[in-house]
């Protein structure tokens, strides 16, 4: 006697939700929350720095202090620390 095609079929399991956050395995680092939106944050407000700098360079010095070259530094430095931070990310 033949058996019906429903008795065959394979249960399906339900899968994870998407908006369960990925839980780390032991020995699995995970980035921290802050890490990208300070690193990126840095990069962007040093180049910002450096390019209000450069737009604004005159003898008042507004909006950034008027350290001549040093605003460059200043610029670069944050940069840097930003670029610095993606060592971090996992």
């Amino acid at each position: 006697m033949p058996e019906s095609k429903s008795r065959n079929k394979k249960k399906v399991t339900p899968k994870a939700d998407k908006a369960e956050a990925k839980v780390a395995l032991p020995g699995e680092a995970v980035n921290p929350r802050w890490l990208a939106p300070v690193m990126v944050g840095l990069m962007v407000l040093g180049l910002a720095w450096i390019v209000t700098y450069y737009l604004t360079s005159s003898e008042l010095g507004l909006p950034i202090p008027p350290i001549g070259q040093w605003n460059l530094a200043v610029g670069f430095g944050l940069i840097i620390v930003g670029f610095g931070l993606t060592t971090r990310w996992r």
